[in-house]
């Protein structure tokens, strides 16, 4: 999954009246993450601490001149470089206070571009194709400069990451620079039959192969990829492409568009419409090539010119009359983020063995068939054999079919439609005992789902039974079957949505606060998980201690800077200075155990802050006094967090009080029956900071004991005293 977080405004821009036109010439990183080198249209390049949002820097040139390239960072010099008027490269170092004082050089072409690497001499690019370095440049500035594009042909794009640029008029061409050894290689780009031009391209390199992205005015989005390595091949080479993604354009061409890289499976694009907004409305969105799917999306307020900058996590892109950074976020690509979860790991190392079957298998059908004609084939004899222990036989009795599964929407069909709830149980037990591994998820999803749709039909039929024996499977998800667990809470199955908790892997953070909600108003439920019920059970029932505490806990005054207080027996006047430290469960050991499954759901912050914010003052007050219980329960008794058992570990209780604060901060700070709560959360709080002062000074005196060595002179017997500070 990915993320965009709230933006906010760099510095203005001041562009020209069309469309097409640059709002600036570019956005340069610099020697630390947090700068960056911005080089307007105009006349200026300044220097500006990203954080802070200010400029550390700023250059101008004089009236009449004009920069014309964008200003770069050069980290083997240590130094910036831009160019004036086309051909008068500029070179100058922080203390330097104007241009009319930096150093100069007049070269006889009009430059394009300058690149500069990272740890890596600067690459000066000429307009009219030809490619130098800057240090051999500057020693010859009048040098004869080639033409290497023909007369028609005119530089519209050129890549940052790679000395690669392409040139437009009738048809367009792919220029590709080496340097190892010095070469200049020359692709022609397909446009297709509509004739759609390139309108932007984005180069990464990865193990000597250059990953090229390229976006077309159509709105289609191809990959080539071309290797560094290899025999060099003269002439022109048509370069090969894939289609990553067909985006949706409204009227079939794009006037301007960027499109950047951000990791391997995950690319950022602006000025290509949004697939589900109405028109005229702008979009900074980020898409996921593996899956086509789109990640995240912004709206922009103003004209959009096409321009698109990503550096350290944060994207730069020129929108009406200002800059906007807007930090990302791009979790791990794969198959279970784009479903939306990702299984957390466990602490304990504990590994849910589930199984899972290759799309590949599922999807062709050729290998299926393949995989069951060699584990046999079924009679007509044996099908009618089997068929006399159900009540379907008779109806299958008319098919010859390999196995269970040959005609499962025909089975599916007649078990769930056609038989009454007492038969479901044992007709779904002797599918799944006659079905095969490889074939087991597909069948246990259909199931699941053909149950789910009939008891949302049917008021009347609801095979608990059967429901629980299929999640038992750990063949069955939240995407596979999404009603499932909404179904459970419906019906007030509350050990159904228990196993669901425990066993899916990918529940959405909307059905997990739908869950807590459930979880925290009345409950009336039986048969719940044991081991769930019993840790509850030994946490509620854990005998109160005298004296101190385990883990090396014990409470202190708030007034106090020490922590070798001694805590008074009694605590009849000084009630509200001190901790609650034996505080009662809020809630029953039933609603806790169920509470517990929530607290070990996998879930990601960003998603889940919206949908916390549904929960009433009241149920936001029971679940914090709930983890303020938990919370100090682990810290008296640190047995409570008995291996082999399911329950959720400190981090999470953490992670779950953070996230409800933020939620509702508001909320519980007006609301009057919260402050004790939020007050001794505070206390324990601080209390804790300075139990881990006080262990840091105990670690350090220890580290220097150690590194303290014996004097070799030392008697038989001496006494030696050591002062602790």
């Amino acid at each position: 999954m990915a993320a965009l977080f709230e933006g906010f405004t760099l510095c203005g821009v001041v562009s020209g009246s069309a469309r097409a036109e640059a709002a600036l010439l570019g956005v340069e990183a610099e020697r630390e993450e947090d700068r960056v080198v911005v080089t307007d249209c105009g006349r200026s390049v300044t220097v500006y601490k990203v954080s802070d949002q200010k400029p550390l820097g700023s250059w101008h040139v004089r009236q009449g001149q004009s920069l014309t390239c964008p200003a770069v960072w050069s980290s083997r010099s240590g130094e910036y470089v831009a160019v004036t008027d086309s051909r008068v490269i500029r070179i100058w170092k922080d203390d330097d206070t104007t241009f009319e004082k930096t150093f100069k050089a007049t070269v006889c072409a009009d430059v394009a571009r300058i690149h500069a690497a990272a740890d890596s001499e600067p690459v000066v690019l000429f307009a009219r194709g030809a490619v130098r370095m800057l240090d051999a440049l500057l020693e010859a500035p009048q040098q004869p400069i080639e033409e290497v594009l023909s007369e028609e042909e005119v530089i519209r794009s050129v890549c940052r990451c790679a000395q690669c640029f392409y040139s437009c008029k009738e048809d367009c061409y792919l220029y590709l620079q080496r340097f190892n050894p010095n070469s200049l290689h020359k692709y022609k780009l397909e446009t297709g039959e509509s004739r759609a031009r390139p309108l932007s391209l984005c180069a990464t390199v990865r193990n000597q192969s250059i990953k090229l992205l390229c976006l077309y005015s159509s709105g289609c989005l191809y990959q080539s990829v071309l290797s560094m390595r290899g025999t060099i091949q003269d002439g022109v080479q048509l370069l090969p492409r894939t289609l990553l993604l067909r985006l949706p354009v409204e009227d079939g061409h794009l006037s301007s568009a960027s499109v950047v890289s951000l990791d391997e499976g995950n690319l950022a694009m602006v000025g290509v419409p949004h697939p589900s907004a109405s028109a005229g409305k702008e979009f900074l969105c980020i898409w996921n090539t593996n899956f086509q799917t789109l990640q995240a999306a912004k709206e922009l307020t103003g004209r959009i010119y096409g321009q698109l900058w990503s550096y350290s996590g944060r994207l730069y892109v020129p929108h009406g009359k200002a800059l906007t950074v807007i930090p990302y976020e791009c979790e791990r690509s794969s198959l279970a983020t784009a479903l939306g979860r990702l299984q957390q790991d466990r602490s304990d190392g504990e590994q849910l063995v589930t199984t899972v079957v290759s799309w590949n298998t599922l999807l062709h059908e050729d290998t299926i068939q393949h995989q069951k004609g060699a584990r046999g084939v079924e009679t007509r004899q044996s099908v009618r054999h089997r068929g006399n222990n159900v009540p379907l036989a008779p109806m299958l009795r008319k098919f010859t079919v390999v196995s269970f599964t040959a005609v499962p929407s025909l089975l599916l069909l007649l078990i769930i439609r056609y038989i009454f709830l007492s038969c479901v149980t044992r007709d779904v037990e002797m599918i799944l005992s006659g079905t095969a591994d490889p074939e087991l998820q597909l069948v246990v999803g259909r199931l699941a789902s053909q149950l789910v749709s009939r008891c949302q039909s049917d008021s009347a039929f609801y095979p608990h039974h059967t429901l629980a024996q299929l999640v038992h499977t750990r063949c069955v998800c939240h995407s596979l079957c999404p009603n499932l667990l909404m179904l459970a809470l419906e019906k007030k199955d509350y050990s159904l949505a228990q196993l669901c908790l425990q066993h899916f892997p990918d529940i959405p953070e909307a059905v997990t606060c739908a869950c807590l909600k459930a979880f925290l108003d009345d409950l009336q439920t039986e048969n719940l998980e044991p081991d769930s019920v019993s840790f509850m059970e030994g946490m509620v029932a854990v005998c109160k201690r005298d004296g101190a505490l385990e883990n090396g806990f014990s409470p202190v005054l708030l007034e106090e800077d020490s922590c070798d207080v001694n805590a008074p027996t009694t605590r009849a006047k000084g009630k509200a200075d001190w901790l609650v430290l034996d505080m009662p469960c809020p809630v029953g050991v039933k609603k806790a155990a169920l509470l517990n499954e929530i607290l070990q759901t996998a879930h990601t912050d960003s998603f889940l802050l919206p949908h916390l914010k549904d929960l009433t003052a009241q149920q936001v007050v029971l679940f914090l006094q709930y983890l303020q219980f938990l919370y100090l329960k682990y810290y008296q008794d640190i047995s409570a967090q008995a291996p082999g058992l399911r329950s959720p570990t400190v981090t999470q209780i953490m992670d779950w009080v953070c996230s409800t604060l933020d939620a509702h901060f508001t909320v519980l700070v007006m609301l009057p029956e919260a402050r004790d709560l939020l007050f001794q959360l505070h206390k324990f709080v601080r209390s804790q900071v300075r139990l881990i002062c006080e262990l840091g000074k105990i670690q350090g005196s220890l580290q220097d004991l150690h590194k303290l060595k014996q004097t070799e002179d030392a008697d038989l017997y001496s006494i030696e005293v050591i002062e602790l500070f």
